[in-house]
Formats: C-alpha cells, structure tokens, sequence
C-alpha cells in the first residue's frame, strides 16, 4: 500500500476480535516507533506493552477507552531524557516526541492490517497509578492495538476534513 493510501484508510478502530497479535507484527510495530524523529535525538520515549490480563484489567479500571483490545500500547516519555528548550523556560519535547512515535507505530500497524486507536481520555496519574509505572515517566496517550471486528469501521466524522485554505495560512 502507498503511504498516500495507508493515511486514507487509517481510522480509529473501537472493536477488536478476541485474538492475539502475533509476536513479529508487534515487534514491527514497536520497532517503526524507533525509526520516528526526536529532539535532538534523545529517544525519551518510553512505551509500555500491555498485553497479560492483568494489565489489562488495571487499564480498564481507570480508562472506559480501551475497546476490548488485546494489547494496549501505553505511550510515555521520559522527562530525565527530553530535550529542555534553554530559550523558554518549562518548554521540552516529551509529550511532541513520543506522539511522533505513537503515528509511526499507527502507521506502521495499519499496513499490518492491525487496527489502533489514539485515546488520550484519561487521567495520566491514575493509568501511571493503576500500572505502577517510575515516577520520571510520563503518560500522553493509550493506543488500543489489534485486529479490527468484522464490523468495526470508521465513524462518519472521519470522512470530514477542513478544507486547507481553513488549516494553512501562506505568509
């Protein structure tokens, strides 16, 4: 699949079949997540696979969002290894970084033929809480990972964009 086609057909799967990943497709996708741009190179992502029963469950505890899935990626960064912007105080590059690692791991399940979704409605405290995850980590997104349901298909808000006259501005 051409990536103009992968981009089209990706959408945000929120029903799996009861059916594991296979160990290879997971690594790939774990492994397009290291191709992914960072600042400066730091590489301050960290991503938690969440696959045993138990995790799971400790997930759907504190997120309604995770689909029935049977792995959810738990994208972190860490904030002893962001880059800090020297020039603006409080400004670095965890939460940026590790949603470019997240859209390559997307990207890269979708033309597995796996499905994702991008949660982000949640209390990070908790989900690092519920998974007892170190206390330098820091949670910007769960990503639900499996095959689509027979019947899962993308919702109608996903055939509508802003145009790009709306979205860019020439200067």
């Amino acid at each position: 699949m051409n990536f103009s086609n992968l981009i089209k057909n990706r959408y945000s799967v929120r029903s799996y079949k009861d059916e594991p990943i296979e160990k290879e497709k997971l690594d790939s996708v774990l492994a397009a997540g290291l191709c992914a741009p960072t600042a400066r190179n730091f590489q301050p992502q960290r991503i938690f696979v969440a696959s045993s029963d138990e995790s799971k469950r400790a997930l759907a505890s504190v997120c309604r969002f995770t689909f029935g899935a049977p792995t959810v990626l738990v994208l972190c960064y860490d904030s002893d290894r962001c880059w800090q912007n020297k020039l603006a105080e409080g400004i670095h590059s965890g939460e940026t970084d590790a949603a470019i690692v997240g859209t390559h791991m997307m990207l890269a399940a979708t033309e597995l033929g796996l499905g994702t979704c991008w949660v982000a409605y949640f209390n990070p405290d908790d989900v690092k809480r519920a998974l007892d995850l170190p206390q330098n980590v820091t949670v910007t997104a769960l990503m639900p990972i499996g095959y689509p349901a027979d019947d899962a298909a993308p919702l109608p808000l996903h055939f509508e964009s802003r145009s790009i006259e709306d979205t860019v501005t020439e200067l």
